[in-house]
């Protein structure tokens, strides 16, 4: 019993000293205070230096560029008719493309209606022609539009980046590609052009690239121009970086597309079987299956089918293309 109360006062004793070692020593014998002047000696004053001051300034002026960038393609996410034609290269007003699908839309009606198409099926070939077709003729002319732009633009990039190491400055080194290069991308530079000489700043004209022209390495293209203009820099050196970044990304996007061919092809093939074994139905025995669109039970089975099949086709689609 007496071993134990030792023993519990010898580790009680050992924690007290413990502690105060710990608090009240540095306090007592001065350490805190020596820390403290050691720190302050060794702490750097500030020194006012102007380039620290520049770079500040240019990592600020960066910085409110990207979110003002940013601020714009998040402000509008809905995309207007009228924009959609400028994007897809068609001159035409919005008011034009609606009178033109209406008037397609009514001429397929009549003719699926006066081939014994009943009105149902009529209905839904009216609807498919005068709203879905138009529009996915608009999302084709857009993405080959974006096709050749991007096939262009590193070439445009590497001619800007010899005229400005040649002394030539940004502005005609613009006009030299607005010059040579092909549609679209030579449009594109003329709009710019045109942008700054009403008197937008040449930044934020290159900046509204993006608004014509829907594609990541449009809008990579106006930052680098933006941000030089607000906070100067070796812009060919940003431009030379930028060439090889868009170089890379068309190598990605080859190599994807090399890779997705066999899930694309087996996709085409798995689409296209219903609409070829209905048609070759169709030329051996017209009898047998015309009750599809000629009998309302089959027109609502025949429109069930198409909804089907457009979401399988459109399920694929997202399965196999990648966005990076």
């Amino acid at each position: 019993m007496n071993m134990q109360m030792l023993a519990l006062g010898f580790m009680a004793a050992t924690a007290v000293g413990g502690l105060a070692w710990v608090f009240l020593y540095p306090l007592l014998s001065g350490e805190k205070k020596a820390e403290a002047r050691r720190a302050s000696v060794a702490k750097a004053e500030p020194v006012a230096r102007q380039s620290d001051k520049t770079q500040r300034s240019r990592r600020e002026q960066v910085e409110g560029s990207l979110k003002e960038v940013d601020a714009r393609r998040q402000k509008d996410k809905k995309v207007s008719l009228s924009t959609r034609l400028t994007q897809a290269g068609l001159s035409w007003t919005p008011r034009k493309f609606m009178i033109i699908s209406a008037i397609f839309g009514m001429a397929c009606f009549a003719t699926a209606f006066l081939m014994g198409g009943g009105l149902l099926g009529a209905v839904g070939i009216a609807f498919a022609a005068g709203f879905g077709l138009p529009r996915w003729i608009l999302s084709y002319l857009k993405k080959r539009r974006e096709k050749l732009f991007l096939k262009a633009l590193p070439d445009a990039v590497d001619v800007i980046v010899r005229g400005i190491k040649a002394g030539l400055p940004l502005f005609e080194s613009i006009k030299v590609v607005a010059a040579d290069a092909p549609e679209p991308l030579k449009g594109e530079f003329i709009a710019i052009i045109e942008t700054q000489a009403i008197g937008m700043p040449l930044g934020e004209a290159c900046s509204r690239l993006y608004e014509r022209m829907p594609v990541p390495e449009a809008n990579f293209f106006g930052i680098v121009i933006a941000i030089q203009q607000k906070s100067g820099g070796n812009l060919s050196e940003a431009l030379g970086n930028l060439s090889k970044v868009l170089r890379d990304r068309k190598k990605m996007a080859e190599k994807i597309q090399a890779m997705s061919m066999e899930a694309k092809a087996s996709a085409g093939i798995i689409g296209s079987l219903p609409p070829i074994v209905m048609l070759l139905v169709y030329l051996t025995t017209p009898d047998y299956i015309s009750l599809l669109w000629t009998h309302p039970t089959g027109q609502l089975m025949l429109c069930g089918c198409v909804l089907w099949m457009s979401l399988g086709i459109f399920v694929m689609k997202r399965m196999i293309n990648f966005d990076f």
